[in-house]
């Protein structure tokens, strides 16, 4: 089995940061794509941050220049720095990742998400 496991979320000030964690654990041969998403109330789910396992990132036009993901291959764990967070940035954020198992099967994984909440 493969677990994601999100953490770091919370409730900050705008203006304020916070660190997101995403970590991989259980049958994992290699992973691929790690992609943070988010979804605010009433809206659809959007892709925020990736990397790709040769260290290539993409970032949503709304969080270029704020926001900076990273992973830790060692540790199969992504990271999502978020500064100078905004209001709109309110939202539960999922990691998802494409990984490739002990087993010998492909498949994309999702996290449960973590609130995090911008206030004003």
């Amino acid at each position: 089995q493969v677990q994601l496991v999100e953490s770091g979320g919370g409730l900050v000030q705008a203006g304020g940061s916070l660190r997101l964690s995403c970590s991989a654990s259980g049958s994992i041969f290699s992973i691929n794509n790690m992609v943070w998403y988010r979804q605010a109330p009433g809206k659809q789910r959007e892709l925020v941050a990736g990397i790709t396992s040769g260290g290539s990132t993409d970032y949503a036009t709304s969080v270029k220049g704020r926001f900076t993901i990273s992973r830790d291959y060692g540790k199969n764990t992504a990271y999502l720095q978020m500064n100078r967070l905004k209001p709109e940035d309110t939202a539960v954020y999922y990691c998802n990742a494409l990984i490739y198992t002990q087993r010998g099967t492909f498949s994309d994984y999702w996290g449960q998400g973590t609130q995090v909440t911008v206030s004003s």
